[in-house]
C-alpha cells in the first residue's frame, strides 16, 4: 500500500465514524418522528370514527322527534308522509315507516299509497339482533328502490306503551361519502369507511368503484376480528403501498381507515438522511483533497528514496539527498553507505563466479565425456555379443558344409546360414531404425488391419499363461509408416511385455484416434492415431524407466536381448513424424503408447506377390559397382549364371569412366556408399543428367543421406538373389518396352 493510500486511509478513518454517528442519530430521530406521526394519524382515525358516530346520532335524533309526531299516534299515516317528505326532501335521504313483519309501510322516495317492497332480509337480521328497545345501525346495503348503496338508522316506535313501528332513517352511501370528503385530507392519503363485515362504505378516492368491495385480506381480517384499532402495513385495493391506521366507531362499530403511503412515511427521514450524506460527501471530500494535497507534499522524498534504490538495484553509486523527514533521510543514509559496500564486494565477486564458471565447465565437459564413454562401451558390447553370435554360426555352418557329403544336409544347413543372415539383418535393421537413417518404404496402412495381420506372429511369442486381447475403436484413420518396421516394433514391445510377466498376466494391444489440442510431448497439435501396449508385469524402477529408450540398455541377461527393442520402436516412431511415451510404475505393469499422425489419403492396397521357385533369367548390360570384392565377385556370379552381362567397377569413378568410353551399358546397379569423392547418390544424379537412356538400381545397407531420387530403384542390403533378379528382369523388360 502507498503512503498516499495511507494518508486517504487514515483520513477516512476519522470521518468514516463520525459519519456512522451521524446516521445512528438520524435514525433515532425518523424513529421518533415515525411513532409521533403514526400515534397522530392514529387520532385523526379515532377522531374521524367520533365524527361518523355523531352524524348517525343526528340522523337518530331525527327519528326520536318523528317518533313523536301525533299524527302517527292517532294512525294518520297521510299526514306522517307528508311531514316526513319535509325533513328527508333530497334523493340521498329517505324516511321508511315499517310493521314489525317487515312490510313497509311508507317511504318517502315512493309516492304516498304506491307499492313498496318489504324491508331487506339483511335489515330483518340486524333488527331481530337488537332489542325493541335499542336503535340499530344498519351495514352497508343495496337498496332495490333507488338502485344504490345506502345505510339505515332505526329506532323502534312504541303505541300504547308496546311496539307498533319501526321507524328508519335512511342515508345514501355517497351522503357519507360527503362527510369524509369534508375533512381536506392532504394529498396522497386516503379516508375509508367500512361497516361491520369491512364493506367499504365511503372512500375518498374511487368511491364509485370500490363501494360495497370488503378491504384487503390483512385489513379484513383485523376488522373482522374485532380490533377496536390498530395500524395495517399493506396495499390499498387499488394497490397502493400504504401505513392504514383503522379505529372502530363505539356506537356504530363502523370502521373508519386512514391510509397514508409508505413513500410519504418515509420521506422525512430520507430527506435528512440525503442532507447528511451531502454534508458528509462535501466534508469527506473537502478532507481527501487535503489529505492529497499532504500526500503529494510527502510522497516527493519517498520517491527519491525509490529511485536511490533503483540505482542501488542497477550497482549505480547512490548519493544522499537530505528531505527534510528523519526517517526517509536515515534510508537515504542506509542506501548510499549499501551502495559503497556493494561497489567493493563487486570486483571480488566476479573473480569468484569467473572461477566458478570455469570449475562448472570443466566438471560438465568430464561428465559428458564419461557419458559418452558408458554408451560407447554398451553399444560395443551389444554388437560384438549379437555379430558374435551371427559369425560363429556362419563359420561353424561353413564348416559343416564342406565336412557333409550329404546335399539334403547341405541343404538344411544353408538354412542354418540364411537364418542367421536373418538375425543380423534384423540386428542392422534395428541399430538404423534407432539413428533414423535407413531408407524406409512407405505407404499408407490401416493400422488396425496391419496389426490383425502380424497377430498370428505376435501370438506365436506369447506362452499359454499370458491372456492376449486386440481392442480396436472403429473406424481408425489412415497412417503412412514402413509396414516392416511397425511389425517389427510391436513384436519387440510384445517381447518385452512377455518377458515382463515370467508367472503369466494379461497383454493388450488398443487402436484408436486421438486429437490433440494442444502441444503433448514433442507432438504439435493434430490428429494421431493412437496404438497401447500394456501389459501386467512386473513394471519398471525410475532408474530403469528413465534409460528405457537407450540403446543396448537392458536389465536382461546377455542371451535374452540386445537392448534395442524398444529403441528401435521409438526410431519407428520418430521416423514416422510421431512419438513413442511409456508410464510404467514397479509392480503395477508398463503401459506403452506409439502416435502416429494421421494420414489424409486411402490406405494403400498390398499387391500379393507369389514366391519364386528358380532364379529369373534375363539378359543385357549391368555396370555392376561395388567396392567390396567379395560382394562384387558373389553378385556378379550371380548375375552370371541368370544371363546377364556384367561390367565390374570399384567406384564411381570407374563407372564414369566406363560409360564415357561408349560401352553400351542398360542398368547401373551400384552401392550408395563407397570409398571416393563420389557416392551412389551423386553417381545416379550424374547418369540421369548425361547418360539418361540408362536406367539405375541402388542398393544400401547404411546411409545418413535421404534418398529421394526420381526413377531411381532402391535395394536395400542384405537382399535375396531371385529378389535382385526379379527386379533386373521387370527394368530391363520396362527399359525395351520403352524404347
Amino acid at each position: 500500500m502507498t503512503i498516499r493510500a495511507r494518508i486517504v486511509l487514515l483520513v477516512l478513518s476519522v470521518l468514516l465514524p463520525a459519519f456512522i454517528s451521524g446516521v445512528v442519530a438520524v435514525w433515532f430521530v425518523y424513529t421518533e418522528q415515525k411513532q409521533a406521526q403514526e400515534q397522530s394519524l392514529g387520532e385523526a382515525a379515532r377522531a374521524l370514527a367520533l365524527l361518523v358516530d355523531k352524524e348517525l346520532s343526528n340522523s337518530e335524533s331525527t327519528l326520536h322527534a318523528l317518533a313523536a309526531s301525533p299524527d302517527l299516534k292517532k294512525g294518520d299515516l297521510q299526514s306522517f308522509y307528508n311531514y316526513a317528505l319535509r325533513l328527508a326532501p333530497t334523493e340521498d335521504t329517505s324516511i321508511v315507516l315499517s310493521d314489525l313483519d317487515g312490510k313497509q309501510l311508507i317511504n318517502t322516495q315512493v309516492p304516498y299509497g304506491a307499492a313498496s317492497p318489504d324491508v331487506l332480509p339483511q335489515l330483518l337480521v340486524q333488527r331481530n339482533k337488537t332489542r325493541h328497545d335499542q336503535t340499530v345501525v344498519s351495514d352497508l346495503y343495496f337498496s332495490p328502490v333507488r338502485k344504490r348503496f345506502g345505510i339505515q338508522v332505526q329506532i323502534p316506535v312504541t303505541v300504547a306503551g308496546k311496539p307498533g313501528y319501526y321507524l328508519a332513517y335512511s342515508l345514501s352511501a355517497s351522503h357519507i361519502n360527503s362527510l369524509i370528503l369534508q375533512q381536506d385530507f392532504p394529498k396522497g392519503w386516503i379516508g375509508t369507511i367500512v361497516d361491520r363485515s369491512a364493506h367499504v362504505i365511503s372512500r375518498t378516492h374511487d368511491p364509485q368503484k370500490f363501494i360495497g368491495r370488503q378491504a384487503t385480506d390483512s385489513l379484513k381480517n383485523k376488522i373482522l376480528s374485532g380490533m377496536p384499532s390498530g395500524t395495517n402495513w399493506s396495499k390499498t385495493l387499488d394497490g397502493i403501498p400504504v401505513a392504514a391506521f383503522f379505529h372502530r366507531a363505539p356506537i356504530s362499530k363502523w370502521t373508519v381507515i386512514l391510509s397514508v403511503p409508505q413513500s410519504q412515511l418515509r420521506q422525512p427521514a430520507i430527506n435528512a438522511a440525503m442532507l447528511l450524506t451531502g454534508l458528509m460527501s462535501l466534508l469527506m471530500l473537502a478532507s481527501l483533497a487535503g489529505a492529497k494535497w499532504f500526500a503529494s507534499r510527502t510522497i516527493k522524498p519517498i520517491r527519491e528514496l525509490e529511485r536511490n534504490a533503483e540505482l542501488l538495484g542497477q550497482r549505480n553509486k547512490v548519493a544522499h539527498v537530505a528531505s527534510g523527514i528523519v526517517e526517509i533521510d536515515a534510508a537515504n543514509t542506509a542506501l548510499a553507505l549499501a551502495s559503497e559496500e556493494i561497489d567493493r564486494n563487486n570486483a571480488e565477486l566476479e573473480h569468484r563466479v569467473a572461477e566458478a564458471v570455469k570449475s562448472a565447465r570443466r566438471a560438465q565437459q568430464a561428465l559428458l565425456q564419461a557419458q559418452k564413454l558408458e554408451a560407447l562401451g554398451r553399444l560395443t558390447g551389444g554388437i560384438a555379443h549379437d555379430f558374435n553370435n551371427v559369425l560363429q554360426t556362419l563359420t561353424a555352418s561353413l564348416q559343416l558344409i564342406r565336412l557333409t557329403p550329404d546335399k539334403e544336409k547341405i541343404i538344411s544347413i544353408t538354412g542354418i546360414c540364411e537364418r542367421a543372415v536373418a538375425r543380423a539383418t534384423n540386428l542392422i535393421s534395428q541399430l538404423r531404425a534407432f539413428g533414423r537413417v535407413q531408407e524406409a518404404s512407405l505407404s499408407t496402412v490401416n493400422p488396425a488391419q496391419a496389426i490383425e495381420q502380424a497377430l498370428p506372429l505376435l501370438k506365436n511369442v506369447l506362452p499359454s499363461n499370458i491372456e492376449f486381447g486386440l481392442d480396436v475403436e472403429q473406424p481408425v484413420w489412415p497412417v503412412t509408416i514402413d509396414p516392416t518396421q511397425f511389425e517389427l516394433a510391436l513384436m519387440n514391445l510384445v517381447v518385452n511385455a512377455r518377458d515382463a510377466m515370467p508367472e503369466g498376466g494379461k497383454l493388450g494391444i488398443r487402436v484408436c484416434n486421438d486429437s490433440l489440442n494442444e502441444l503433448k510431448n514433442n507432438l504439435p497439435p493434430g490428429e494421431y492415431v493412437r496404438i497401447t501396449v500394456a501389459d501386467t508385469g512386473i513394471g519398471m524402477m525410475p532408474d530403469v524407466l528413465e534409460k528405457a529408450l537407450e540403446p543396448f540398455f537392458t536389465t536382461k541377461s546377455v542371451d535374452k536381448g540386445s537392448g534395442l527393442g524398444l529403441p528401435q520402436a521409438y526410431g519407428f516412431a520418430l521416423q514416422s513424424k510421431g512419438d513413442l511415451t511409456i508410464e510404467s510404475e514397479e509392480g503395477a505393469g508398463t503401459t506403452v503408447t506409439i502416435y502416429l499422425p494421421r494420414a489424409f489419403k486411402t490406405a494403400d492396397l498390398a499387391e500379393p506377390t507369389a514366391p519364386t521357385t528358380a532364379l529369373s533369367a534375363g539378359s543385357g548390360t549391368v555396370l555392376f559397382v561395388e567396392d567390396d570384392a567379395l560382394v562384387r565377385e558373389t553378385i556378379t556370379d550371380l548375375m552370371h549364371q541368370a544371363g546377364y552381362k556384367v561390367i565390374g567397377a570399384n567406384n564411381a569413378g570407374e563407372a564414369l569412366a566406363i560409360l564415357e568410353s561408349g560401352v553400351a551399358v542398360d542398368i547401373v546397379f551400384s552401392d550408395i556408399v563407397m570409398p571416393g569423392s563420389i557416392s551412389g547418390i551423386e553417381l545416379a544424379r550424374t547418369i540421369q543428367q548425361r547418360f539418361a537412356s540408362t536406367d539405375i538400381i541402388l542398393a544400401t545397407g547404411y546411409s545418413e543421406k535421404e534418398i529421394d531420387i526420381s526413377g531411381v530403384q532402391i535395394l536395400a542390403k542384405p537382399y535375396e538373389a531371385d529378389e535382385l533378379l526379379s527386379l533386373l528382369k521387370a527394368r530391363m523388360e520396362k527399359a525395351i518396352a520403352g524404347a
